[in-house]
């Protein structure tokens, strides 16, 4: 006789068939109407296409504007294509609305196909601010995308699959620089080597971890150096980070005004650049500057501990 089987058994039994005789041609039949009947079924019964946010990307990041990139995967179960009519999205943060946009004509969802659709959202930081005065420099907001597709279903009609997805994302805030002391270990007339002490403050919910630094640096508008460097170092937040970086130059080069400097051994400073960054949010090129500063200037026999000079 013929044991019963579960359709799952059908690919293993397909060879063992040929010699069953009778009961496996009765088989075939019974699975070839079951196939025609699942088939005929799938034509008429038109079913709800799902949605869901995969995910939230951050491709580009500045003191200005944050991009957001969400990626909606949309699913279609029908045996035609379905259109997108249009997806609106909104951008809020603690219930208040950043920003919020539509999409029209998004695109086709191929039969029983899904596709991932990209929403970007473009976010001014000065416009989150003149918003909400309270949203601070340098802190870390939630936000929750809501998204609402609108789609033709045949038979059905016009859906709306609302979905939504929560994160964070930082204001972030440009660190504060100063040069606190520039300290000579070699002085000439030919050839000035120095140690410059570079305080940066990041004042950042979040540690900065610097990758390079490129900066120019003008003493008494005197332009002494310029460089860059592939210093790794992490900039912890809300702290100050000390950077010592050596400079070296030539004091004949700049006449009367760098010799007027060091006799009075403090001087007004300007320094500019960038630092490169990675913060939990994605990769930053952050602009560096301070103008009219005063630094110290020191020798390296001069005893570093007595700051009242």
């Amino acid at each position: 006789g013929v044991g019963i089987m579960s359709s799952s058994d059908n690919a293993k039994k397909a060879d063992k068939d040929q010699d069953e005789g009778e009961g496996g041609f009765f088989d075939k039949v019974k699975d070839f109407i079951q196939d025609i009947g699942e088939k005929i079924e799938d034509a008429v019964s038109f079913g709800k296409p799902t949605a869901d946010v995969t995910g939230i990307h951050i491709p580009q990041i500045s003191l200005e504007k944050v991009e957001l990139i969400a990626d909606v995967l949309i699913t279609n179960p029908n045996p035609v294509p379905i259109p997108l009519v249009d997806i609106e999205y909104l951008i809020e943060s603690e219930g208040r609305k950043l920003m919020s946009g539509t999409i029209p004509d998004a695109g086709t969802i191929e039969a029983h196909g899904s596709e991932t659709v990209k929403i970007p959202v473009l976010l001014i930081y000065d416009d989150i601010k003149s918003t909400y005065g309270d949203i601070k420099p340098g802190s870390i907001i939630p936000y929750l995308v809501k998204v609402i597709l609108h789609v033709d279903v045949p038979v059905i009609g016009r859906i709306s699959l609302p979905l939504e997805k929560a994160g964070e994302i930082p204001v972030p805030y440009k660190p504060d620089v100063d040069i606190s002391k520039i300290k000579f270990e070699k002085f000439s007339f030919e050839e000035a080597t120095a140690t410059l002490h570079l305080n940066l403050d990041n004042k950042n919910d979040f540690d900065l971890g610097l990758n390079a630094l490129d900066y120019e640096i003008w003493l008494s508008n005197v332009s002494i150096a310029s460089a860059e460097t592939k210093e790794s170092t992490n900039i912890k937040k809300q702290e100050v980070t000390t950077m010592t970086l050596p400079i070296s130059f030539r004091p004949k080069d700049f006449g009367s005004a760098m010799w007027d400097m060091i006799r009075g051994k403090g001087t007004g400073y300007t320094i500019k650049g960038h630092i490169d960054v990675n913060t939990p949010f994605g990769h930053m090129k952050i602009p560096i500057s301070r103008e009219g500063g005063t630094t110290r200037l020191k020798k390296e026999d001069d005893d570093d501990d007595n700051d009242e000079d």
